[in-house]
């Protein structure tokens, strides 16, 4: 079995991608190899993010890892929240906070449309920096549904669905989001690499 570093702190996102990789791979995350401080996210897009955190933790560890960033956006807000989609209502905000101004900024607007698109910064064994992305349509909703996932996943409904992201179970979800997107071209390479 081949472990693989995830840089990450989020219980949900490891979740769900321990679901994408399978049986194949182990996960480690942030806590697993040592890492418990905050790591810093200051690029102004989702790839600099994404190599920021994959970086950090190569660096630290000097184990091959990788590491996402997702960004939602609506094309109302002119791409916003963007790169900030995490603390959107500021850096100490929950994702209750976020969803909140979202729908607050959204009042009276008739074009919902959105997307969430993840990048995922991959460094090998030999310190080359590999990226894969992934992008899922749809719109946001007036109010939130449902209670499963995490994040914005009550509010964005995906294209051609009448479900949003938490009204859908996992296993639905994990086959036409954003992050599952990205990681199938990531599981691909990975299986292309042994």
């Amino acid at each position: 079995m081949r472990t693989l570093v995830f840089a990450t702190g989020n219980k949900h996102k490891a979740e769900e991608v321990q679901d994408f990789l399978g049986k194949g791979f182990a996960l480690s995350c942030l806590k697993d190899v040592g890492i418990t401080e905050d790591i810093p996210e200051t690029a102004d897009t989702l790839e600099g993010n994404a190599l920021q955190k994959a970086k950090y933790v190569y660096d630290k560890t000097g184990k091959s890892c990788f590491a996402d960033d997702t960004g939602l956006e609506v094309d109302a807000l002119n791409g916003a929240p963007g790169v900030y989609t995490a603390r959107y209502a500021g850096e100490s905000c929950s994702s209750e906070d976020n969803i909140n101004l979202l729908l607050k900024n959204l009042e009276n607007v008739k074009n919902r449309t959105a997307r969430f698109r993840t990048v995922i910064a991959y460094i090998d064994n030999n310190g080359s920096v590999h990226y894969f992305d992934g992008i899922a349509e749809g719109s946001i909703i007036q109010e939130r549904c449902g209670i499963q996932g995490f994040g914005y996943d009550p509010i964005f409904m995906p294209k051609g669905y009448d479900k949003t992201f938490a009204q859908l179970p996992l296993s639905e979800k994990n086959k036409i989001s954003h992050r599952a997107l990205a990681m199938q071209k990531f599981i691909s390479f990975l299986k292309d690499e042994k």
